[in-house]
């Protein structure tokens, strides 16, 4: 990838290298960290160089000449304005400019814009959500909804205390993994994947592995949509995910029917609250209608927040015949194998370069039970 604001815009933070010498670097820092525990080969996901990222957001800056997108400085004390920006994925690439062109045009939508958030997905929908600090009416809806159908996508409107839905705010994403194509509702400031082309390398790695390994029914933990789960889901007779946002419950329950997946049973749980219910700690209304004792749970997914697992949920899972273990943050996921290497040996490895140009890396590793 080549982009002019290399060195000052600090949403690319390595670009002294070419991608795969940089991919090389990290594939060598995840060596040296999983050494103490695995010494295997490790599967490299790489992102493509360019026009990766299905997300975005900026700040959207004023002056004179008018509006523009705007990013971070590498010094994190001031803005770069944007020309260009070549890691944005093709349906927001060929909208982004055009957009702005528009906008800096119509004083009715730039009035007090202060940022722009893209959300797309690879078939080819975009939701463009337009922050403000002012009150949204009648005029602005009607300028935008002509935006909206000039450049083919779907707005929504933010101020503060108010959100404005013209038509949807969620784009559908289709990926093809282990021969079917997965579709997905990904909704506007939810948490989504934002590599889509690695994402499909993470969805059929740890299907691999869990054909390979996998025993019992299936346990996921931090499910978010059912990225993972959904698909996992049909290795196994049964399956139960847990996860604490009701808006990403919500989609997980339209994704299964998206997929004609019938097998999931989500709970509204967090990772620590499921471990109480499951060693019977603690009762929750919300698990009134399911009963956990029908479940012969031996293998488990878990893809923690970066701080990794807390000391219950490591000991929780330590119970089941296989892990597997997505980790957006190797230094953590390190510290838990720690614990879990005494009970589980790590079979296979790999990395996921969902963030290309910036040090930050994904790993992934599986683990078995030792036999005493």
């Amino acid at each position: 990838m080549k982009c002019k604001h290399f060195g000052e815009c600090g949403s690319c933070s390595l670009y002294g290298k070419s991608y795969p010498a940089q991919l090389a670097e990290k594939m060598g820092r995840l060596s040296g960290m999983l050494e103490p525990f695995y010494r295997g080969a490790i599967t490299p996901f790489p992102s493509p160089d360019a026009h990766y990222r299905a997300r975005a957001e900026y700040k959207i800056f004023h002056d004179e000449a008018g509006c523009h997108y705007a990013m971070r400085h590498l010094d994190k004390k001031r803005f770069v304005t944007l020309e260009e920006c070549p890691m944005v994925a093709e349906p927001i690439a060929k909208r982004m400019w055009k957009l702005m062109e528009r906008i800096d045009a119509d004083d009715e939508l730039s009035r007090r814009l202060f940022g722009i958030e893209f959300l797309s997905a690879t078939t080819d929908e975009v939701l463009v959500t337009m922050l403000y600090h002012r009150k949204l009416d009648e005029a602005w809806e009607e300028r935008a909804r002509a935006l909206q159908e000039a450049l083919g996508l779907w707005i929504i409107g933010r101020s503060r205390k108010q959100k404005v839905v013209l038509e949807r705010e969620y784009v559908t994403e289709a990926l093809e993994v282990a021969g079917r194509t997965w579709h997905y509702r990904h909704y506007e400031q939810s948490f989504t994947q934002p590599n889509p082309f690695v994402n499909r390398g993470m969805i059929a790695w740890a299907m691999t592995q869990a054909h390979r390994y996998g025993r019992g029914d299936f346990c996921e933990l931090y499910a978010g949509a059912g990225n993972f789960t959904i698909p996992l889901s049909t290795l196994f007779e049964k399956t139960i995910a847990t996860e604490i946002s009701k808006r990403s419950i919500k989609a997980a329950l339209e994704n299964c029917e998206l997929n004609g997946i019938d097998n999931i049973t989500f709970v509204r749980m967090s990772s620590e609250e499921f471990t109480e219910a499951l060693e019977g700690k603690r009762a929750f209304t919300r698990l009134k209608n399911v009963d956990l004792s029908s479940y012969d749970i031996g293998t488990v997914l878990v893809d923690p927040p970066r701080a990794g697992l807390d000391e219950g949920t490591r000991r929780l899972i330590s119970k089941f015949d296989t892990i597997l273990y997505i980790s957006c943050n190797p230094e953590t996921l390190t510290r838990d194998l720690e614990t879990l290497s005494k009970t589980h040996r790590v079979m296979d490895a790999a990395l996921f370069d969902q963030f290309a140009y910036t040090p930050h890396m994904e790993a992934g590793v599986i683990l078995v039970k030792m036999k005493n």
